[in-house]
C-alpha cells in the first residue's frame, strides 16, 4: 500500500514564512497556492482536504508536497524554461553570489553596501576573479539565488523547551484520532474599509472601489473552529479576543462530540487561551488542550483554512458594516462545509486517514530503528 504524502516537520523559519505568505495573499498566485498546500500539509490536513481547499487535483497536491520535501522554500516559485545558453559558468555564478553576500568592508571597498553598478564594477576590476557581467544579467543571477535588496529584520526563534514534544503530540493526535481533533484560533482584525483584491474583468477595466480608508466601525475578530476529521469550519465574530470568548468556542467544540469521549483541541499560546477557568473546564469535560510551541502557530491546522477566507470574503470587498461582513463569512462557511460533506469526499477522507495511520506507524518504527527523532535531518556517512 502506498504511503500518503505529507511534508516533513517544518522549521520555525519555514513555518512563519509560509504563514506570512498565506495570510497576506499577495504576490504570485502560484506561490500563494503552493505555500497554502505546504502549510495545510504541515498542519495535518489530508491530501483530499487540501485539494478541496485550493481547488486542485490530488495528484497536483502530492507533486507540490514532494517538491517541497526535496527543495524546501525554493519549490514555491515557478521555474520558467527557455532563453539563450548561459555564458557564465556555475563556478563564476557562485563567486558572484558569494561576493554579493559579503559586506564591501571585508573586501576593502569604501562603502557599506553594494549597488548593482558598484558590484558589477568590483567584479570587473577589483575582484580576485575578474568577471565581465552586465547589470541586467547580474540582477537575474541575484534574483535566481533569492538575493534581494531588503531591510534587516529580526527573527523569532522558538524558545519553547518543549517544542519537539508539543509538535509530536499534535502529529500523534492528528494521525491517530482525526475525528476527535479540533483546531481553534482567531482570524483578524476585521475592519470595515475597501479591501484590495483581484478578479476577472475586461482588459483595462478592473473593478474599482471607493478610496475610503477610514476605520470608522472598529475592529472585530473571527473566532474559528475547525474539525480535522470532518473537514468542517465554523465560528462567530466577536468584538475582541478574551478568555470568555475562547471558552464559548471550546464549548461549541465539545457540543460537536456529545458522546463524552475525550477530544483534543489545538490552539496557540495566547494568554486568553490558557486561563485557569478554561483549564478547569477542559479537565471536567475531557478536553485536552494541545498548545503549539512558542512562535510556531503554523502548526495549527486551522491556519491553512484562513487563507480562503481572506481571498474569497475579505479581498476585493467593500462591506458597509460588520453585520454584512459577518453574513458574508457565514454564507461562505455554509457553502464550504456543504461541499466538504459530499459522500464521495468523506469516503476518500476515510481511506486517506487509514493510509496516514499506516504510514505514521511505519515511519515511527523506521526512525526508532535509526535512532532519529522527528524533525532531525538524515545523517550521512563520512
Amino acid at each position: 500500500m502506498a504511503e500518503p504524502v505529507r511534508v516533513w516537520r517544518l522549521s520555525d523559519q519555514e513555518g512563519q514564512q509560509l504563514l506570512r505568505i498565506t495570510r497576506r495573499g499577495t504576490g504570485s498566485p502560484i506561490r500563494l497556492r503552493r505555500a497554502m498546500v505546504a502549510l495545510a500539509s504541515a498542519g495535518g490536513n489530508t491530501v483530499p482536504a487540501i485539494a478541496r481547499l485550493v481547488q486542485a487535483d490530488k495528484d497536483t497536491i502530492r507533486q507540490v508536497i514532494h517538491r517541497f520535501n526535496e527543495m524546501g522554500m525554493a519549490s514555491l516559485d515557478p521555474q520558467w524554461a527557455g532563453g539563450r545558453p548561459r555564458q557564465i559558468s556555475p563556478d563564476e555564478e557562485q563567486f558572484i553570489v558569494e561576493t554579493a553576500n559579503t559586506r564591501p568592508e571585508k573586501l576593502r571597498r569604501p562603502f557599506t553596501r553594494w549597488s548593482i553598478r558598484k558590484l558589477a564594477d568590483h567584479l570587473r576590476v577589483h575582484a580576485a576573479r575578474r568577471i565581465q557581467v552586465r547589470r541586467k544579467r547580474l540582477r537575474q543571477i541575484l534574483h535566481r539565488h533569492k538575493i534581494t535588496f531588503q531591510r534587516t529584520k529580526t527573527w523569532k526563534e522558538s524558545t519553547d523547551p518543549h517544542r519537539d514534544a508539543k509538535l509530536a503530540q499534535i502529529e500523534y493526535v492528528s494521525s491517530h484520532f482525526p475525528q476527535r481533533v479540533f483546531a481553534f484560533d482567531e482570524f483578524g482584525p476585521l475592519v470595515i474599509r475597501p479591501q484590495a483584491g483581484s478578479g476577472w474583468a475586461p482588459a483595462g477595466h478592473p473593478h474599482r472601489s471607493p478610496a475610503n480608508y477610514h476605520k470608522l466601525h472598529g475592529v472585530r475578530q473571527f473566532h474559528g473552529c475547525y474539525c480535522v476529521g470532518d473537514d468542517q469550519l465554523w465560528g462567530v465574530v466577536r468584538r475582541r479576543k478574551s478568555a470568555a470568548n475562547t471558552l464559548a468556542a471550546l464549548k461549541s467544540i465539545r457540543v460537536a462530540r456529545p458522546d463524552g469521549a475525550p477530544i483534543y483541541v489545538i490552539l496557540d499560546n495566547l494568554s486568553a487561551h490558557k486561563g485557569i477557568k478554561i483549564r478547569r473546564w477542559a479537565a471536567r469535560n475531557k478536553v485536552e488542550l494541545c498548545f503549539t510551541p512558542t512562535y510556531a502557530s503554523w502548526a495549527n491546522p486551522i491556519e491553512a483554512q484562513f487563507g480562503p477566507l481572506r481571498t474569497f470574503v475579505i479581498a476585493g470587498s467593500n462591506h458597509p458594516n460588520h453585520p454584512t461582513l459577518t453574513r458574508k463569512l457565514q454564507a461562505y462557511l455554509r457553502c464550504r462545509n456543504a461541499n466538504a460533506r459530499h459522500p464521495d469526499v468523506l469516503a476518500a477522507q476515510r481511506r486517506e486517514r487509514t493510509r496516514i495511520r499506516i504510514r505514521i506507524r511505519i515511519r515511527i518504527r523506521i526512525r526508532s530503528e535509526r535512532q532519529r527523532r522527528w524533525g532531525q535531518p538524515a545523517t550521512h556517512a563520512a
